[in-house]
């Protein structure tokens, strides 16, 4: 215990999708039951806010302990701070446009992340840099799951290490 509130995001891989199905309200019932304050759930993919003194890592340990015990499927969360993902969403650095998913993959290794980075891309299709933690991603509306992106980081061996979110959910969490 840090004895300082801290706001945080907690970002579920694999939620609502592949067969994991939480509902929002049995996730915000699990995070209070934890004794976290605040709390709650943004859309249906896996995204709570919730208030705790303790440290990030300790809050990641104890949510996928969790999930695991109650919803019975192999649980991996991103905790980073409400402040950790405004800066996330500011540094952005592609041109958003109507046509074009804006997202930002978190990659909990500096390693995954060098490997994702390192998958050759059309740049007349996707884009990808890498910002502090994360790889910005710009693809088509459409192409998502068939992009050289797309496919590298939904191969299983990125599974523990890797979640997505789209930019406009990721502006809702930094509120």
């Amino acid at each position: 215990m840090t004895g300082t509130m801290t706001r945080y995001v907690a970002l579920l891989r694999g939620v609502n999708v592949g067969g994991v199905t939480i509902k929002m309200a049995d996730l915000a019932e699990l995070v209070r039951g934890l004794g976290y304050s605040e709390v709650a759930t943004v859309l249906a993919s896996g995204n709570v806010l919730f208030t705790s003194p303790d440290a990030a890592s300790a809050v990641k340990r104890t949510l996928e302990q969790a999930l695991r015990e109650r919803f019975g499927y192999e649980a991996w969360v991103h905790v980073l701070t409400v402040e950790a993902i405004a800066e996330i969403v500011a540094g952005y650095p592609f041109e958003r446009a109507a046509d074009r998913h804006a997202y930002v993959v978190f990659a909990v290794t500096p390693e995954v992340r060098e490997q994702l980075l390192a998958v050759p891309l059309d740049p007349a299709v996707e884009q990808a840099q890498a910002g502090d933690g994360v790889i910005y991603w710009s693809v088509p509306k459409g192409s998502t799951l068939d992009s050289a992106m797309g496919k590298a980081q939904s191969a299983a061996r990125y599974k523990p290490w890797v979640t997505t979110r789209n930019l406009n959910t990721l502006e809702k969490l930094a509120r």
